[in-house]
């Protein structure tokens, strides 16, 4: 890390920059007007939301609502969850593959009120890594789903909850 001569590190001026330039791709997105052509990775977001599947009670009708088949299990989608959650309200679980051409990316829990707790697309050209701090209502397998390729994979791994997040 270098020092300036105003006591400011060059790292941190390039972090800010860097923010700054988020914003203006923000504003210019705010109005239709997209520059450096980012219309790609704005597409996902006229996408129809899956209604259905954010009301299914079990994985297995989530899965199939959301994406009409099934997943086959597979050591090619890595998840990372704690084994033992002391609050269920905020569960951190993250997602990796590397699995080609990934376009969604959606996280299950069996024991939740509602099964489907959130649902990705990956744009084309992203790295297909995802994190989220999930509710869990009690222990219970939380279910990652990748769709790559037109196939589903997916991976599962039991999470226990020492404190209620749904209402619990």
């Amino acid at each position: 890390m270098t020092n300036t001569d105003n006591g400011f590190s060059a790292t941190r001026r390039l972090i800010l920059q860097g923010a700054g330039a988020v914003a203006l791709v923000g504003l210019g997105s705010s109005f239709g007007n997209l520059p450096f052509g980012l219309a790609p990775a704005f597409a996902a977001a006229n996408d129809k939301y899956p209604e259905e599947a954010f009301k299914q009670k079990t994985e297995a009708d989530a899965i199939k609502s959301l994406y009409g088949k099934t997943a086959e299990a597979s050591d090619k989608v890595k998840m990372d969850a704690p084994e033992i959650a002391e609050n269920g309200a905020v569960v951190p679980v993250s997602v990796t593959t590397t699995l080609a051409d990934v376009t969604s990316i959606s996280f299950l829990v069996a024991e939740n009120p509602v099964a489907l707790v959130a649902s990705y697309k990956i744009p084309a050209g992203t790295m297909p890594n995802v994190a989220n701090r999930i509710k869990m209502a009690k222990t219970s397998n939380v279910i990652v789903v990748v769709e790559a390729g037109g196939k589903l994979y997916s991976a599962t791994k039991e999470v226990k909850v020492t404190v209620g997040g749904c209402g619990g």
